[in-house]
């Protein structure tokens, strides 16, 4: 029984280390999307001022078109790019997190 019931422990333990470890790892892939989240926000409110800017100087219609078709164009591309880049981030936070459980789950594996 005793035994037993140090095995038990042993696996307690091992399961609060992995809790712990995952925790640790989810925390730093969050905080590396907030970080990416708010450098894009950033980023765009800037250009968005920008364009802005531009279209109150326009002295033509031609030209304020112009200026709004091509912040578009970069707006929408930017946000493809982020969008990727954030899909990337999340993938990877994934990927981290399973990591620590990747021998926990091969010992419930069938033979």
């Amino acid at each position: 029984m005793l035994q037993s019931v140090d095995e038990i422990q042993k696996i307690g333990k091992e399961n609060v280390d992995l809790a712990v470890k995952s925790f640790g790892t989810v925390s730093k892939g969050v905080q590396a999307i907030a970080v990416e989240f708010a450098d894009y926000s950033k980023k765009s409110f800037e250009q968005g001022t920008a364009a802005a800017e531009q279209l109150l100087g326009a002295k033509t219609l031609d030209k304020a078109v112009e200026i709004q078709s091509a912040y578009f164009k970069s707006a929408y591309e930017g946000f493809v790019a982020e969008a990727t880049k954030i899909g990337e981030l999340y993938a990877d936070l994934a990927k981290e997190t399973y990591k620590p459980y990747e021998g926990l789950f091969g010992k419930f594996a069938p033979k």
